[in-house]
């Protein structure tokens, strides 16, 4: 499942959004003890600040865009913004063996921007 670092964040104008987002944390949680027993796992990835289509078309112009992509990378303690291939490799670790005890967690791919 996909959530989101706004469940954590309490952000004021964000209100609808971060009760959703910490609503598929929960889900996660309860769908990963109900199907436990299946050997069916559940998790939420967690992504930060990524750079995509949909965020550089927030602003009307490329100049614009860098602003503010910049202005985002100086929040995240890692200073930038994640690339989707490194979201998409959190993914695919969650999905894989290798995380075959891991259940109704939340892996945080945010650059440390809610771990701090």
């Amino acid at each position: 499942m996909n959530g989101s670092t706004n469940a954590d964040s309490g952000a004021l104008t964000f209100g609808l959004y971060t009760t959703t987002s910490a609503a598929v944390g929960s889900f996660a949680r309860i769908w990963a003890n109900e199907l436990k027993d299946r050997r069916i796992r559940v998790n939420t990835n967690i992504p930060g600040l990524t750079v995509t289509p949909g965020l550089n078309g927030t602003q009307p112009t490329e100049e614009k865009s860098a602003e503010f992509r910049d202005l985002l990378a100086g929040q995240v303690p890692m200073g930038r913004l994640a690339d989707p291939d490194e979201i998409a490799a959190a993914v695919l670790f969650l999905a894989c063996d290798r995380s075959s005890f891991i259940t109704g967690s939340g892996l945080y791919a945010d650059g440390g921007l809610n771990q701090t």
